[in-house]
């Protein structure tokens, strides 16, 4: 039913051109003029994951584009993301020359939203990413011919063990040996992290949500042939490492000087300073993502501490009356500590997609100003369906 009426509301958008110009967004921008409906068109990929944004996959993340669009609008000296994610908020305001804080409980997400963030010495990044590969090309080609060389990069984790062929196993371990020779080693964590995720027994349709792995030649429904499962990591390792560095390059010719504080926190508990005068985020939607599972091989091979537990809204929490109840209690208790950081009047934007009416400003001390329908049309790997999205505005009462 909520579908269906966002759906009569945004058709009639569709035969009107979407916004594309985004720098001609100003304050005086009525909201009522923005048309967010983007098709592959209007909006292309490329333009969406453009620079750092994609340095690593991250389900549930909104586009940049929808935050540049309220940041200018809005004109905020600091914005604050209470459920960062992949840092999406602190990266576009940072180019507009806002200084923003991000949140969160995953530590991947941090580690995540930091690196894209950072400022970087490009002569000594670009050196040190073509030293490692040229080391781990060497190591690459000892791999079948020495045994020693084996077990010096390789691990008793069964889950490593079960989803990476044996071969894999050691170009990634080794890589993460190497990791340790270097300055920006949260960079290449990152990209080991990205290039782990590609190099799994799994098919090549289902990167986002495999059950178990793929250890036999199957019928890919992405390529339309016969594919077999990977069996090494170093083309991806190879290909990762020189597109990161191209990507950071790029960031960094627009990256400006505004402060940018990334907090590994629980969001309904963090200090924050009380200059917030404006919240842009997108909360998890309620029993459709298990945040830190979906990064269950970054853990692993990193070793990082996994706080799932307390994840708010997680997939394996299901859609129930309960869970709805814990995941609204959740929601408000951050809401509820963030605003005692925002400034008079500030507001708060919020992504959502609140089919079942969970969210009451009035419940968390905000009142509704306004609010913008979009469709998002665009779906990747085999999710498919119409999906519809509000971006709630609310004002601190």
């Amino acid at each position: 039913m909520y579908d269906n009426i966002i759906a009569q509301k945004i058709s009639q958008q569709y035969k009107q051109r979407p916004l594309t110009d985004f720098a001609s967004v100003t304050s005086k921008t009525q909201l009522s003029t923005l048309n967010l409906n983007w098709r592959e068109r209007d909006l292309p990929e490329h333009q969406r994951t453009k620079h750092v944004h994609r340095l690593h996959p991250y389900l549930g993340k909104f586009i940049p584009q929808l935050v540049e669009i309220f940041l200018r609008k809005y004109k905020p000296t600091l914005v604050y993301d209470p459920f960062a994610g992949s840092g999406t908020t602190l990266v576009e305001a940072n180019v507009l020359g806002i200084d923003s804080i991000g949140t969160d409980i995953s530590v991947f997400n941090v580690l995540l939203s930091k690196v894209k963030t950072d400022n970087y010495d490009i002569p000594t990044l670009e050196k040190e990413f073509k030293d490692i590969l040229k080391r781990l090309c060497v190591y690459k080609n000892k791999f079948s011919k020495d045994e020693k060389i084996n077990k010096l990069f390789s691990t008793e984790d069964e889950y490593i063990k079960k989803w990476f062929a044996p071969n894999t196993q050691n170009e990634l371990l080794c890589y993460l040996r190497l990791i340790k020779d270097y300055t920006h080693q949260d960079l290449l964590k990152i990209v080991l992290s990205r290039s782990a995720r590609s190099a799994r027994l799994v098919t090549h349709y289902d990167l986002d949500f495999p059950r178990e792995p793929q250890t036999k030649p199957y019928q890919c429904y992405k390529h339309q042939r016969i594919c077999r499962p990977v069996e090494e990591a170093y083309k991806f390792l190879s290909r990762y490492t020189l597109d990161t560095l191209a990507r950071i390059k790029e960031y960094s010719r627009i990256k400006t000087d505004a402060k940018v504080v990334v907090n590994h926190a629980d969001p309904r508990e963090v200090k924050l300073p009380k200059e917030i005068n404006m919240v842009f985020t997108s909360p998890p939607y309620i029993g459709l993502i298990d945040y830190h599972e979906q990064h269950k091989y970054a853990y692993k091979l990193l070793g990082l501490k996994n706080n799932e537990n307390r994840e708010i809204g997680a997939a394996k929490n299901g859609q129930s009356q309960q869970a709805k109840t814990e995941y609204i209690k959740g929601i408000n208790d951050v809401l509820l500590n963030t605003r005692d950081y925002m400034t008079k009047n500030a507001l708060a934007l919020i992504v959502v997609n609140d089919k079942y009416k969970l969210y009451d400003p009035t419940s968390v001390g905000f009142k509704e100003v306004g609010r913008v329908e979009r469709h998002v049309n665009r779906r990747t790997g085999r999710r498919e369906g119409t999906f519809y999205e509000s971006i709630l505005i609310w004002k601190k009462a």
